[in-house]
């Protein structure tokens, strides 16, 4: 697989072309081999002149080491033959050859020309075939990478030319034109090429939002298709998009609504849609707590942490405690947190166990409140006794709050297929209807009143995209 980058200055530009292996740091007199785990990395200079340089990464792949080696996930279908696509169509591996081998191009710095290395230059990026996956692929590399400065050109490549009828494969040729800092281009190419393949060759592991926030920074948080790119770059992991979201909001970025979020209501005053609805989300248990008095509050089902942190920077709540079922979304709470990094009072404030809601946790009581922030729509139906008898009768604290997708407003979410749900790992979603029956009825065998608020905007018929049931014990 192959991308060229080329550099091609004004007549009038003052910018030598060949500055272009400088910020590189690749030598243009000869060729240079990098030896990869997943095979061979060339980089070549085709043309050099002051006019016009361009630079070449051919990625030789293995294919056969590739696919017998078990450090490599592989993905069913694909690298689980011998026969496949891998070593001619840009993916994520191309992205690993082009952090190891142009790491230090992907850095706004550089020795000999210190004025170029943050300048916009008039690039063209060209990559021969690439592949765009799954129902977002139509038109992914337009909506990918205009949005960031470039002109795109996509050529559908023929299954066949000798056979017209067969008509176009799956495969394209692209090419970017634009005028963006190197070290900018390459940082978008090095996240968009494996989200248009939706595909990688490596277990996507806790770092990989981390990473994925480092190499988008400039770029990434405001780009239109951030939710989709989050997914599509963290193999579909939702904790993991959860992670990426956080860390950008952390650094005083406001979040984009990824394409599967509510359109504005007409009759919404102005400026309520300004949050996307899992900001809105957290704010209204934020607000909720509050109004009960709840000062102790344990958020169970607590995940990477969006309700923790929030908590935590709050100083009203005095004694919190978050938990999972899942250690890594706790760690990934903790890193995010900081919890290594606090006071000693602070850390005494903050706890995070490992417990799950089907169960009763000793360890879960005598707190004010108890959080189950989009918790049962990812349990099974028939396990709702068990939670019932966890958090009701067993932890029983004075204030439960409970909030989950009203499936009434799923019609208004354009990107999600006819009956289905928002999230892949849900188990059922409830119309308001429903979830007021289950509200009621656990209320009374459990001695709770029950209230409930909408959360975000409110369409006529459908009601608030997310419902909140406030469950308070009726006085003795």
């Amino acid at each position: 697989m192959l991308i060229t980058i080329t550099l091609e200055p004004e007549a009038d530009s003052p910018i030598d072309a060949t500055a272009l292996s400088h910020l590189l740091r690749k030598h243009p007199g000869r060729l240079q081999t990098f030896e990869l785990p997943v095979g061979s990395a060339h980089v070549f200079y085709p043309e050099y002149s002051p006019q016009r340089t361009t630079a070449a990464l051919l990625l030789e792949v293995d294919a056969i080491g590739l696919v017998r080696n078990k450090r490599f996930r592989g993905d069913n279908g694909v690298l689980d033959y011998y026969i496949n696509d891998r070593p001619y169509t840009a993916s994520s591996l191309l992205s690993v050859a082009m952090g190891r081998v142009l790491r230090n191009a992907m850095t706004p710095t550089s020795e000999a020309h210190p004025e170029l290395a943050d300048t916009p230059l008039p690039l063209q990026l060209s990559v021969p075939v690439i592949s765009t996956r799954g129902r977002d692929g139509n038109d992914l590399a337009e909506r990918l990478f205009s949005p960031v400065g470039w002109t795109v050109e996509q050529q559908p490549i023929a299954l066949d030319p000798d056979y017209p009828l067969w008509e176009d494969s799956r495969y394209s040729s692209l090419a970017l034109t634009g005028t963006v800092p190197l070290h900018l281009a390459l940082r978008q190419l090095y996240v968009l090429l494996p989200v248009l393949d939706d595909s990688k060759h490596y277990w996507v592991s806790d770092d990989e939002a981390e990473k994925l926030v480092r190499q988008g920074e400039g770029w990434l948080p405001g780009h239109p298709e951030r939710g989709l790119i989050s997914r599509r770059y963290l193999a579909h992991q939702q904790d993991l998009v959860a992670v990426a979201d956080a860390l950008i909001a952390e650094e005083g970025t406001t979040p984009v609504e990824s394409t599967t979020a509510l359109p504005p209501s007409p009759s919404a005053s102005a400026g309520a849609s300004s949050q996307p609805l899992r900001v809105q989300r957290a704010e209204a248990v934020m607000a909720a707590l509050k109004d009960c008095g709840a000062r102790q509050v344990v958020d169970v089902g607590a995940g990477s942490g969006a309700l923790l942190r929030r908590m935590q920077k709050d100083g009203f709540f005095t004694r919190i405690l978050g938990t999972d079922v899942s250690a890594r979304s706790l760690e990934q709470a903790a890193r995010i947190m900081k919890v290594d990094e606090l006071a000693d009072t602070d850390k005494a404030r903050i706890t995070l166990l490992h417990s799950s809601v089907l169960y009763r946790d000793e360890r879960l009581e005598g707190f004010d409140a108890a959080v189950l922030m989009e918790v049962i729509e990812h349990l099974e139906p028939g396990r709702l006794t068990a939670l019932e008898d966890s958090i009701f009768a067993g932890a029983a604290p004075p204030t439960v709050i409970v909030t989950t997708p009203n499936s009434e407003c799923n019609h208004l979410y354009p990107a999600l297929a006819h009956g289905g749900m928002r999230n892949d790992d849900h188990r059922f979603e409830w119309t308001r209807a429903e979830f007021a029956h289950w509200a009621q009825a656990l209320a009374e065998r459990h001695g709770y009143g029950v209230e409930y608020r909408p959360v975000g905007e409110t369409s006529a018929g459908a009601g608030s995209p997310t419902q909140m049931a406030i469950f308070r014990k009726a006085a003795a």
